[in-house]
């Protein structure tokens, strides 16, 4: 009996989306509570998280995306700082120990696109390295540096000439967020081709 020579096609890769923002959050805050709703409402809509793989905003949207009814395991994915994997919060599938410190954000920022949740400098890191290299950013209007770039550029620099508008786009809810990723994800798909002199 011959075998099939028939090969499945391969399965369709879901976008991995970071999530960002403050590494510590008091319990049943605003913050907490809108970062576990963003970690849930990327899973239902089809996405996968990726998190710096701590604690505060990672570790509430790694714990939305677990409670979702689509979840699968190695829907979330953390980036984390030092050699260990071990490092993660508990709600992390796959642990990269990056052994990079903060320079593990630049991995992060390299998401299919970045949702921030306030934030200090770090996060602004991420920011900044997201608009580099040319990722969706969606910034939720909360204190920190999410709600104080939303609807803002970090510069001048025109990252996608038939997008006028682009910028850091300002969402107040999950949903809200979750709307402007399936609207402007798709038109976001040109990669930053690395450093170059300027003329």
């Amino acid at each position: 009996m011959s075998q099939s020579s028939h090969t499945p096609p391969p399965p369709t890769r879901r976008p991995l989306i970071a999530v960002i923002g403050d590494a510590k959050l008091e319990p049943g805050s605003v913050k907490d509570k809108l970062a576990e709703d963003i970690g849930r409402s990327l899973i239902d809509a089809g996405y996968r998280v990726l998190t710096g793989g701590l604690g505060g905003v990672m570790e509430a949207a790694c714990r939305g995306a677990r409670s979702s009814a689509k979840y699968q395991s190695g829907d979330t994915v953390g980036v984390v700082p030092g050699h260990d994997p071990g490092e993660a919060n508990a709600f992390v599938d796959i642990s990269i120990a990056s052994g990079l410190d903060h320079v593990r954000n630049s991995v992060v920022a390299h998401a299919d696109a970045v949702i921030a949740i306030g934030g200090g400098a770090g996060t602004m890191s991420e920011i900044c390295l997201a608009w580099i290299y040319k990722r969706l950013i969606i910034g939720l209007r909360v204190d920190g540096w999410s709600g104080r770039m939303a609807e803002q550029q970090v510069d001048d620099r025109i990252r996608y000439p038939n997008q006028p508008d682009d910028r850091v786009f300002g969402a107040d809810t999950a949903s809200g967020a979750i709307q402007l990723l399936d609207e402007r994800l798709p038109r976001c798909s040109a990669h930053h081709r690395g450093v170059a002199r300027r003329q």
